[in-house]
């Protein structure tokens, strides 16, 4: 099991040097090599529990968490089964979309504050929390409309785009259009090395939840 934080642009205030965003791009097509990216303490908890066994297994294999060393205020829930095996299956809903106009906005680790705060500026919004795109991924191209992803995607309204958002390259999670033919406006960043102060980087990049609310 390889624990990093390479999570982007998050890490600019440690400088250049530690950040990555074709790290999720690299988790994904790493043969025998399965990755997540939690945004909360209770989420990592989940997977290294799944991974551990995974990685003893006959037909297991070495697990990656790509992870952040920025502080993010943690939510008070109960870790029920259900809320468990959706986190090791790489995805659960946070909120569920409120109508059938309502757009969904998908994140993947430490950019969830922004994605929260973008949701909550519109109403109804759906929020998806993705853990592994790896094995979301994985499964959907052997299962179809049978995967995990499929099953959550089919409570999204029929027609609504996905805007997806990460601290890493914006093809990691700009697949999610193709399950069931809608339309995704995939943000994300494909360079790095900047410093600064994350509310000024965050602005430039189009990853604050202004941009988000904007995308939507």
């Amino acid at each position: 099991m390889v624990v990093a934080t390479p999570a982007g642009i998050t890490l600019a205030p440690e400088g250049g040097a530690h950040q990555s965003v074709s790290t999720p791009l690299i988790g994904m097509g790493q043969p025998g090599l399965t990755s997540f990216e939690p945004a909360f303490a209770d989420e990592l908890a989940e997977i290294m529990s799944w991974g551990f066994k995974h990685m003893q297994a006959d037909d297991g294999g070495s697990v990656y968490l790509r992870l952040s060393t920025r502080q993010i205020a943690q939510p008070k829930r109960e870790m029920t089964s259900d809320l468990s095996d959706a986190i090791r299956k790489g995805a659960y809903w946070r909120k569920e979309p409120a109508s059938t106009k309502s757009p969904v906005i998908v994140y993947a680790g430490a950019i969830a504050p922004e994605a929260e705060a973008a949701a909550a500026k519109i109403k109804g919004a759906g929020l998806l929390a993705i853990t592994s795109p790896d094995r979301l991924f994985k499964e959907w191209t052997h299962q179809g409309d049978k995967s995990w992803i499929a099953e959550l995607l089919s409570m999204a309204p029929k027609g609504q785009p996905l805007v997806t958002v990460l601290d890493g390259h914006p093809a990691a999670l700009a697949w999610l259009g193709s399950i069931d033919g809608r339309r995704v406006v995939p943000l994300g960043i494909d360079r790095f090395g900047q410093c600064g102060d994350l509310v000024d980087l965050y602005r430039e990049y189009g990853l604050n939840a202004e941009a988000i609310a904007s995308a939507v």
